[in-house]
Parts: C-alpha cells; structure tokens; sequence
C-alpha cells in the first residue's frame, strides 16, 4: 500500500485536492492508497508526542502505525514562506528514528501560487528525508501557478497531468 501525505494541515487545502487526484491515478493502476491528511494530527502533538513524551498520545501513535507499515510514500507538499510546512517538519520529527523512513521509497509533489512549484520546499524535505535513508524518484513533480492550472478542482494542465502519470508509473515500478 501507498500512503500518501497530504503535507499541511490547513483547512480546504490545494494540497489536499492534489493528494485525492494523485489516490485517483493510482487506483487507475489498481494500487491500493491512503490519504494521511495532517489535518487529522492530534492539535497538541507537539506538547504530547515528541520528544519526552514520545510514543504517549495514542492518536499520534496511530498515525506513526501507519507511517512503519507503508513501503512508499507521496508527498504533496505546498510552498509556505520558502520552504515546506513546519506542521510536517514536526510531524516526521514525531516519527520513531531512525527506522520509520529508512530504506523506504518516495515520490515528492510541490505546489504553490508561484512560479517554481514548491522548488524550495521539495529541496527542503528531500535534504531531510535523505538525511533520514529514504529512497526518492528522482522526477519531483512541480506544479506552479496551481490555482490558474485548475477548475472546479480538477487540474487543468495537460503536461501537469503528464508528469503525475509518469510519476505514478515510476512509483509503481520503484
């Protein structure tokens, strides 16, 4: 199964409709898919899950299941002030280290209202998940001007959708 992580925990989010297209495309392949939205994050994780009080909050700890019982990952990760969100910076520092992500495979997708696609933030978490012994495909998907490539949450741009399925593809393959 492939878990993919909807990467901000914001309300009504880009992230979330790209993450629910990309479970869409791989369905198409009869890959079998969750959604690990950060929305559903414990709201005091940071107080009650990390650090000293690893492995206390139960919901937190179900979600860190979930994380040691998937092989591949994708990311959606949006663009927040040059970087990725710090909501899933804290959510993979609550995950148990260092063999949660080791030896494991990821696809990486960057969005945001500007021209680079999330270039920034991708860069960003790659460093981390590499530092981490994660395995990553090396066709990062970038989606700039994401609100001007989609209507009525469907995205809009014929090589937008080119690069996800040839991800999807490589992922599947991996």
């Amino acid at each position: 199964m492939i878990t993919i992580i909807c990467g901000t925990n914001r309300a009504n989010s880009i992230s979330k409709i790209i993450s629910l297209h990309y479970q869409q495309l791989l369905a198409r392949h009869q890959v079998e898919s969750i959604i690990l939205d950060l929305r559903d994050l414990p709201p005091d994780f940071t107080h009650t899950a990390l650090y000293s009080n690893s492995g206390k909050n139960p919901a937190f700890n179900e979600l860190r299941k979930l994380i040691e019982q998937s092989d591949k990952f994708v990311f959606v990760v949006p663009e927040y002030n040059g970087s990725y969100p710090g909501v899933l910076k804290a959510f993979i520092d609550g995950l148990k280290y260092p063999s949660s992500l080791n030896n494991k495979k990821a696809a990486l997708v960057g969005l945001s209202s500007g021209v680079q696609g999330g270039a920034a933030a991708l860069s960003h978490l790659s460093d981390v998940l590499s530092y981490l012994g994660m395995d990553m495909i090396g066709l990062r998907v970038k989606l700039s001007r994401i609100e001007a490539n989609m209507t009525d949450n469907q995205i809009t741009n014929p090589i937008y959708n080119q690069l996800l399925e040839s991800q999807v593809q490589k992922l599947i393959a991996f």
